[in-house]
């Protein structure tokens, strides 16, 4: 008769495969470290990860084909990538539904986004919570449209740029940025400077949506006119408008209201949906259209409020880089 197998007795702590770890000290361990961190997914992350962060990070929120338009080649590609970064936690989305209106689907900085946007810029980063409340003020804010008609404006940009070697955005700031580096002095919706060749225009943007009186575009040059006499740069303000007959219109306020140490220019859809184009109408210039290259534009005199040339940090796109056609 075969003697009963005795059981094999471990010592206290260990664990049959030899891992000191248990089950159950595993399983504490995961419940303690729910959220991901940079390193847990950086083994996952590639250089036009950082740069959709910091487009994020700058510009509130763009759409799935406008991040298609200047980092991809393949829409279907670019929705993989966005979802897989949705995924791990990276960055984050949301629909808003509109009846009568195209539902396209938004995307907003994420938490590990954000930690690595304010990490990198050596700033304290940013908690949960602080994510989660930009994120839903995002998503309610009144100004969405307007937001995304905006940055549709330098998207076109850097689509162009792709298309075309030897153009270049090379500044694209968002309005709170333009306003912080301008000492609050103008709050435009943007401001970029926009390389062709050897031709180098900064600019400010301004987009119209049709919803204010005329004349309160008027007085929004009232602080790009202090902004020059206090030694600010000489940028010509570009105004995007909704139809040729508002563009119109503002010409004839304007010419009622001159501002002869400013440089205004307009365009609307009629003119072309290429910012980069023949599309620019100079205030006093008759109806010559300008491509916005031969726009006339001076980064000014070092000090005060002038900013001065593009730096390589600038880059909208760093550390992905322009990417070819």
């Amino acid at each position: 008769m075969t003697a009963p197998t005795k059981s094999r007795q471990l010592p206290p702590g260990s664990h049959p495969t030899g891992n000191p770890m248990t089950t159950s000290a595993r399983a504490i361990r995961s419940r303690h470290r729910t959220t991901p961190s940079l390193i847990d997914v950086s083994h996952r992350l590639r250089s036009r990860d950082y740069a959709i962060a910091r487009l994020l990070d700058e510009h509130t929120t763009l759409t799935t084909p406008q991040i298609t338009s200047i980092l991809f080649t393949n829409p279907t590609t670019c929705r993989h990538r966005l979802h897989l970064l949705r995924r791990i936690g990276f960055i984050d989305r949301f629909i808003r539904n509109r009846p009568g209106a195209p539902d396209p689907i938004c995307w907003v900085p994420g938490l590990l986004s954000a930690r690595y946007v304010a990490l990198a810029e050596n700033n304290q980063p940013p908690t949960a919570r602080a994510v989660r409340e930009r994120q839903d003020r995002i998503y309610s804010s009144p100004i969405l449209q307007h937001q995304l008609a905006v940055n549709d404006v330098f998207v076109s940009l850097l689509i162009h740029a792709r298309h075309h070697p030897g153009t270049r955005l090379v500044r694209w700031w968002s309005e709170r940025s333009t306003a912080e580096k301008f000492g609050r002095k103008i709050k435009p919706d943007g401001h970029g400077v926009w390389t062709d060749g050897g031709q180098e225009i900064g600019f400010f943007l301004e987009l119209d949506r049709g919803t204010e009186p005329i004349g309160r575009l008027v007085d929004k040059l009232a602080s790009h006119r202090r902004l020059c006499a206090e030694g600010g740069p000489q940028y010509p303000i570009l105004f995007a408008l909704p139809s040729r007959i508002r563009e119109q219109n503002l010409h004839r306020k304007l010419a009622d209201r001159p501002e002869p140490t400013l440089i205004v220019a307009t365009t609307s859809p009629e003119s072309g949906p290429d910012p980069a184009g023949p599309v620019w109408r100079l205030v006093g210039n008759g109806r010559h259209r300008l491509v916005l290259a031969e726009l006339p534009s001076n980064h000014g005199q070092p000090g005060g409020f002038t900013i001065g040339p593009p730096q390589p940090a600038d880059d909208p796109l760093r550390p992905f880089g322009n990417v070819a056609a």
